[in-house]
């Protein structure tokens, strides 16, 4: 059996072992000898001795178990998900195979991760997908089937009573319009029909519709074809962003760019108002950590920049 193989139990043994045999060797051989009365010469050669076999003892345990104390001490730091330092796995001893097992261990809580989130945010999009349909064909068609009605009976009614039909009527047609954006945000029907650019360009203009700033809009020639994975990233990510804005930032302009760059589309929302830097609260409350999680999944990544004034939300996606 190879002791490169061996347990780190054995290693420890038989490195020691071999230490103290070599010292008996070298006690038993060399022309040292010990005295009834031992005097000096004999306890410095007993001492120095010593020393050597501590000192050669540190250097083959410290090499065979230094990685063990280091991924002892990067274990404590690992955070959820498998995020943590890679460690150098120099060498083919059972500190290196263990320094090599952590890191497996760690793409595998990383996948696990990943897989974990895929699963989470494609049913949060299909329940999204029900719910906008059920707005959509139930409570929609409801309140059509009651706006004809009033029409009919605002029609039928005496003069005195046609003021407040009519007044009933736009309060349940407003309603119904509020429905329909709702139902818009869940699942928005013109990116599955029209794509991309579309759907950001009526989001955005959704937002100045609602009460937000006017939004510049900018989306660069030669966009590649995306999956829909990512294009659905990309317009949550925005609608986020966009939503933060409206929310927090009254801000008085807005640019939304989708652009390539080399092998990345990029999705930059920049805005002037307020910014949050270095309040972890605001952070926490602007959904950052979920558009992170959503770039993710597509091999993408989020950088949020955001001073006194002005925030820069930007999207990476291979393309």
């Amino acid at each position: 059996m190879r002791l490169a193989n061996s347990s780190l139990y054995w290693k420890v043994c038989l490195i020691n072992g071999a230490v103290l045999c070599a010292s008996l060797l070298v006690l038993l051989l060399s022309p040292a000898r010990v005295s009834r009365q031992v005097v000096v010469s004999e306890a410095v050669v007993l001492v120095v001795g010593l020393a050597l076999v501590l000192a050669v003892t540190a250097v083959l345990l410290r090499r065979a178990l230094g990685p063990v104390d280091r991924v002892i001490r990067e274990m404590a730091t690992v955070r959820l998900g498998g995020v943590g330092q890679r460690l150098d796995a120099g060498g083919e001893g059972p500190g290196a195979q263990l320094v090599r097992s952590y890191h497996a261990m760690l793409e595998r809580l990383d996948d696990d991760r990943r897989a974990s989130n895929a699963q989470a945010l494609a049913a949060q999009e299909a329940e999204r997908h029900r719910v906008a349909q059920e707005l959509h064909d139930q409570v929609g068609q409801s309140l059509t089937v009651v706006l004809l009605g009033l029409k009919r009976l605002e029609e039928q009614a005496p003069p005195d009573l046609r003021e407040e039909l009519a007044s009933v009527r736009e309060s349940a047609r407003a309603g119904l319009d509020d429905v329909r954006r709702v139902a818009r945000e869940l699942r928005p029907g013109v990116l599955d029909d029209l794509g991309l650019q579309a759907a950001l360009a009526s989001l955005a203009t959704d937002v100045a519709r609602h009460g937000g700033p006017a939004v510049r809009r900018n989306f660069g020639p030669g966009l590649p074809d995306l999956s829909p994975q990512a294009e659905i990233v990309i317009y949550r990510v925005a609608q986020e962003a966009l939503t933060n804005v409206v929310r927090h930032a009254a801000a008085s302009r807005v640019e939304l760019s989708l652009l390539r760059l080399g092998d990345e589309v990029v999705l930059e929302v920049i805005d002037d108002g307020r910014g949050f830097a270095g309040s972890a609260d605001a952070q926490a409350g602007t959904g950052i950590a979920g558009m992170r999680d959503r770039a993710d999944l597509v091999g993408g990544s989020v950088e949020v920049v955001s001073a006194e004034r002005g925030t820069t939300v930007r999207l990476r996606v291979p393309a």
